[in-house]
């Protein structure tokens, strides 16, 4: 591992103008993915900038009706929040699907939404990968790519967001806080994160030295039903071969409104615009939902590998609203 300084900083402002000074540092928070990186050779920075004690820990609710939620919140405490459990069930559920006890007590929310792929060519340093070496190339693309994306890729990229919490936060049309170089900001999800393009080793739109200060959810009260669900191949600290989150408004029978988004199945935390836009005004039928998840499935563009994820992710969507309707 190449050797590297350590700064601990305790304000916002602080933490950006360290790394204004350093653009080869990067933060550090509950470091459970940088380190691993940092162990594989995947990245090298020259300083970690410590903002564990600029981050906030605290979950608010907000003048709105919402919740203001700290980027350094742990992730087994946004899990176990009562407000959260009860208000936006699928963000908790989403959340305690995701790695061990152990990780989600270390992990953060801002780190969260900055996890990097699993891509296997990504984490191989001895492989060609794009969004590790721009230029090098995507042996994904012809190789193992089982588990990579069906939607939004490109030539350049195949990999897959790993993040549940992410998918979840996407359903909900969260606002990020960012603060940033030239002061603080906010950032819509989905709106985070980006596709590929050709410039896959950008996974979000944030610039050099940005950070992520907190994470804030809308006033929706129908959210009380909405619902995580996430298929894997082990039944736990496996990432998502599909999830979807769903929450659910229905009056006598007819889906009044409803967000949706889906997971492992793109470079971003998928937000299922087309299917939504199905559902509402419609009955609140299994024929419907077919039609909704078919409506944005079309879009699909599956590798040799992966044509399964279609029908798996179109069978999960079902399913999931269906439990929705028949919950009380």
């Amino acid at each position: 591992m190449r050797p590297f300084a350590y700064q601990r900083v305790t304000d916002a402002q602080a933490a950006v103008a360290a790394l204004g000074e350093r653009p080869d540092a990067m933060y550090l928070g509950g470091g459970t993915n940088l380190v691993d990186l940092m162990r594989l050779g995947v990245v090298s920075p020259d300083a970690l900038v410590d903002v564990t004690r600029v981050a906030s820990g605290t979950i608010e609710d907000t003048a709105g009706g919402g919740l203001l939620i700290g980027a350094g919140v742990r992730n087994s405490d946004l899990a176990a929040h009562p407000t959260v459990r009860r208000r936006y069930p699928m963000l908790a559920e989403a959340v305690l699907s995701g790695a061990s006890g152990q990780i989600r007590n270390m992990a953060t929310v801002g780190g969260n939404l900055l996890q990097r792929t699993r891509c296997s060519y990504f984490q191989d340093v001895s492989k060609p990968c794009n969004k590790r070496q721009p230029g090098s190339g995507c042996p994904a693309v012809e190789g193992d790519h089982r588990n990579l994306a069906i939607i939004g890729h490109s030539t350049a990229c195949v990999a897959t967001h790993p993040s549940d919490m992410a998918v979840a936060l996407a359903a909900l049309g969260a606002t990020v806080h960012v603060e940033g170089r030239n002061g603080a900001r906010q950032v819509p999800m989905p709106g985070l994160h980006r596709l590929p393009g050709d410039e896959p080793d950008r996974d979000t739109v944030l610039e050099p030295g940005d950070l992520i200060t907190a994470v804030e959810l809308p006033a929706l009260p129908f959210t009380t039903r909405s619902k995580y669900r996430k298929v894997r191949d082990r039944a736990s600290f496996a990432f998502a071969v599909v999830s979807v989150a769903v929450a659910l408004d229905m009056s006598d029978g007819v889906v009044r409104d409803c967000r949706i988004a889906l997971g492992g199945i793109a470079h971003v935390p998928w937000r299922a615009e087309l299917a939504e836009e199905a559902l509402r005004g419609a009955p609140a039928t299994a024929a419907e939902f077919a039609r909704a998840a078919d409506a944005e499935l079309a879009q699909a563009r599956p590798l040799p590998e992966n044509g399964f994820k279609v029908p798996l992710a179109r069978n999960v969507l079902i399913r999931t609203l269906t439990d929705l309707v028949e919950t009380p």
